[in-house]
């Protein structure tokens, strides 16, 4: 496992290539990007709060990021970042904080999900909508890419995938993403879906929902207090003798949602309804329903803390 570190961060960057012109540089190319990222890092909001961050480094700190006595100005940090391929550089510091991950036993969960950034916009106005892969136990960002406006997260899907290893990983993914060609995809890579199934797939989800669900037994149940409420998840699962109208799909999956409010004696109840490749023989119902409430991780850790500007410094530009 990669130290966390200035030189194992430094070591990363450096595949990333710099766009600049060598005449007139005074400020290493790949110090800038390893203070925008430890800057982020710590909590910067701008490409302001980057350069004061800097101003604020110990020389000891200054020289481990392979800056001199004088760090770049505003300016110079936000010409050169605006600049960096955002996927090359996303790739880089992504893979460095999977290394600095502690090791993790048993099997992996991915939640791949997208977000338009708040505040962010592109040169002709229009939001940045980023789409993300994040390992559900650590909370590690795998891997993120920009949406372009004439396409969707549909799209994205494998190309995103495709910058690290998911073998025998589990990935989670809404509705949107339950598609053939995604379950082929992820068959080919040897890894293993939990896909939601709502009204974008209408034969699929009139197979799950025909499945005579009160006479099948709860597989899983968790219960747990907050905002206001008590809420109860119970898990089923049932394997259709007639096979499942998806590709590769083993099983089908019930989530039936309670919700008890402390002040009103009214209950909601919800049922989802979901698919998965993996077998009876091969996972478990808790693993499943910790993977399928794990999935809400994406929101939790990365989404509500998109900020303005800094969340996409390259992809502001894109």
């Amino acid at each position: 496992m990669a130290a966390m570190s200035p030189q194992g961060l430094l070591e990363a960057l450096s595949a990333v290539a710099d766009p600049r012109k060598s005449r007139g540089v005074r400020h290493r190319f790949i110090s800038i990007l390893a203070l925008g990222a430890c800057a982020v890092l710590s909590g910067a909001r701008s490409f302001i709060a980057i350069a004061e961050w800097a101003m604020d480094l110990t020389p000891l700190l200054r020289a481990k990021l392979g800056i001199g006595r004088v760090p770049p100005c505003e300016s110079t940090i936000r010409r050169v970042l605006q600049r960096v391929d955002p996927d090359v550089l996303d790739e880089a510091v992504s893979a460095w904080l999977a290394a600095c991950s502690p090791a993790q036993t048993g099997r992996s969960v991915f939640a791949l999900d997208g977000k338009t950034s708040r505040g962010a916009r592109c040169l002709d106005g229009r939001a940045v909508h980023l789409f993300a892969a994040i390992d559900q136990v650590s909370g590690v960002v795998l891997g993120q890419c920009a949406v372009d406006l004439k396409t969707n997260e549909i799209n994205a899907f494998g190309p995103l995938l495709d910058r690290f290893d998911i073998t025998d990983a589990i990935i989670t993914a809404d509705a949107l993403h339950t598609q053939r060609a995604h379950a082929e995809y992820l068959f080919g890579r040897g890894a293993h879906y939990i896909l939601i199934v709502k009204g974008n797939q209408p034969s699929l989800h009139r197979q799950l929902r025909s499945v005579p669900w009160k006479q099948v037994p709860a597989a899983d149940t968790t219960s747990n207090k907050g905002h206001g409420r008590v809420e109860t998840r119970t898990v089923k699962l049932v394997q259709i003798p007639a096979g499942i109208a998806f590709p590769h799909a083993a099983l089908a999956i019930a989530i039936i949602r309670t919700r008890r409010p402390f002040a009103r004696k009214r209950v909601s109840r919800e049922t989802v309804y979901a698919v998965t490749d993996l077998t009876y023989d091969n996972t478990t119902a808790a693993e499943l329903a910790d993977a399928i409430r794990g999935h809400w991780t994406i929101e939790n850790r990365l989404h509500w803390i998109r900020s303005p500007g800094v969340g996409c410094l390259s992809h502001d530009v894109a």
